[in-house]
C-alpha cells in the first residue's frame, strides 16, 4: 500500500508535514560569554508557510543574514506549489508538456522521486491532486472532501508520471537547460516533504562559505546546527509533546553540527463529527494515514535526508518504520505513539 505524508510547507496540505515543532530551547538565546565577545545576531521571517529563524553566533555581519533570507526567497520562488510562476507551479500547469526549470528544481524533484521509488510510494511528490482537496495550510477551513473527488484525484498520483530531460540551448552545447514533464496532464507535484531539508542544507553551505562556524537554522520543524556554540557547548533543541499545548516539551536533545527534523500529525488537523483528520495522507485511500504514530524525530547530518525519512516513517507506522530506519546509517530516531509511548534508537541522544 502506498502512503504519503505531504509535509511542511508552502501552503501545501501537508512535507510532516503537521509537525512536531522543534523549539530552540537554548540555541537561539543571546549568548554573551564567547571568547570573541560577539553577541549572536538573529532574524525571523515567514517563508515556506512557516516561521523561519537564523541565528549566527560567531559574526556580527548582518549582510550574512541578508544572504540567508535571499536564499529563502529564491527557493520559495522555485519550489512553492502555490506561488504563481514558480518552477513547481509551472510544472503543475504544464498540461503534459516539457517545462524548463532550474537545475536545482530538477535535482530536488529527482531526489524526491528516488525516495518515492525506494520506499515503494510511501512518499510520493505527486500527491498534490489529493492534498489540495483537503485545504490544510490554506486560508479556507479544512474539510473532508467528497469521496468521489478523492478517488478521481488518486488516479493521478504516481511518481512514475514524472519525466526528466536536459537539452543544450545552443549548437555548441555550452548552455544546458533542464526539463520536467508530467505525462499525466492532471498530475501535480508538491515538494513539501523534502524541500525545507534541502533549503536548510543549502543555507549551511552558504554560511560555511562565509566563514560562519557556529549557527542555528530553524525552518519550522527542521533545525540544523552548524558546529557548536562558541563556548564549546552544544545546541539544545526541545521536542514538542504531541497534542499538548504549544511549547510543552518531551525533553531536549543536545546536538553539534547536525540536523533535527520532526514530523507529526497534530499541528495541521481538524475534527469533523468528533473524528480527527490530519494532513498526513495515505495515497492508497486519499484519507489521513491511520497507524500508531503521532510523531517522528530524526537526527541526521543531512537535513534533506532527515526530512524524507521522518515523513516515510510516520506513514509506515511503528514496526515497519523502525525496521526502515534501522537500515539507515548515521540516523538516530525517536518515535512517539498516540498514547505517548516513546521508542528510541540506541544512538538517540
Amino acid at each position: 500500500m502506498k502512503l504519503f505524508y505531504n509535509i511542511k510547507y508552502f501552503n501545501s496540505v501537508l512535507h510532516t508535514k503537521f509537525i512536531f515543532i522543534l523549539t530552540l530551547a537554548l540555541s537561539c538565546t543571546v549568548w554573551t560569554g564567547c571568547a570573541r565577545n560577539t553577541t549572536p545576531i538573529s532574524r525571523t521571517d515567514f517563508y515556506f508557510d512557516t516561521v523561519i529563524q537564523i541565528t549566527l553566533y560567531d559574526t556580527d555581519d548582518e549582510s550574512v543574514l541578508d544572504g540567508c533570507f535571499s536564499l529563502a526567497e529564491k527557493y520559495e520562488n522555485l519550489f512553492s506549489a502555490t506561488k504563481d510562476g514558480s518552477d513547481v507551479w509551472n510544472i503543475n500547469h504544464g498540461n503534459g508538456k516539457n517545462v524548463t526549470v532550474s537545475e536545482e528544481t530538477a535535482a530536488l524533484l529527482l531526489t524526491a522521486a528516488d525516495y518515492a521509488n525506494t520506499t515503494e510510494g510511501v512518499i510520493d511528490p505527486t500527491i498534490r491532486p489529493v492534498s489540495s482537496l483537503w485545504n490544510f495550510g490554506s486560508d479556507s477551513e479544512p474539510h473532508v472532501p467528497e469521496d468521489a473527488a478523492i478517488q478521481e484525484a488518486l488516479s493521478h498520483v504516481s511518481y512514475e508520471n514524472i519525466r526528466f530531460g536536459t537539452a543544450s540551448s545552443d549548437e555548441s552545447g555550452g548552455s544546458v537547460c533542464h526539463t520536467v514533464t508530467l505525462t499525466d496532464p492532471e498530475a501535480a507535484v508538491d515538494l513539501g516533504f523534502i524541500a525545507k531539508g534541502y533549503i536548510a542544507d543549502k543555507m549551511k553551505e552558504y554560511l560555511l562559505s562565509q566563514g560562519v562556524k557556529s549557527a542555528c537554522i530553524s525552518l519550522g520543524g527542521n533545525v540544523l546546527a552548524i558546529g557548536e556554540k562558541p563556548d564549546g557547548s552544544p545546541f539544545r533543541i526541545g521536542i514538542q509533546e504531541p497534542f499538548a499545548e504549544s511549547g510543552k516539551s518531551l525533553g531536549t536533545v543536545e546536538i553539534r553540527d547536525t540536523s533535527v527534523v520532526t514530523s507529526g500529525i497534530y499541528e495541521r488537523c481538524f475534527y469533523e463529527n468528533d473524528v480527527l483528520f490530519h494532513h498526513v495522507l495515505d495515497t492508497a485511500t486519499g484519507y489521513p494515514v491511520e497507524n500508531e504514530l503521532a510523531g517522528v524525530t530524526i537526527i541526521c547530518p543531512s537535513s534533506v535526508k532527515a526530512d524524507a525519512l521522518s515523513t516515510a516513517c510516520l506513514c509506515l507506522g511503528l514496526e515497519k518504520g523502525r525496521q526502515f530506519l534501522d537500515e539507515e546509517k548515521d540516523v538516530a530516531y525517536l518515535l512517539v505513539t498516540r498514547d505517548g509511548t516513546q521508542y528510541r534508537s540506541v544512538n538517540f541522544p
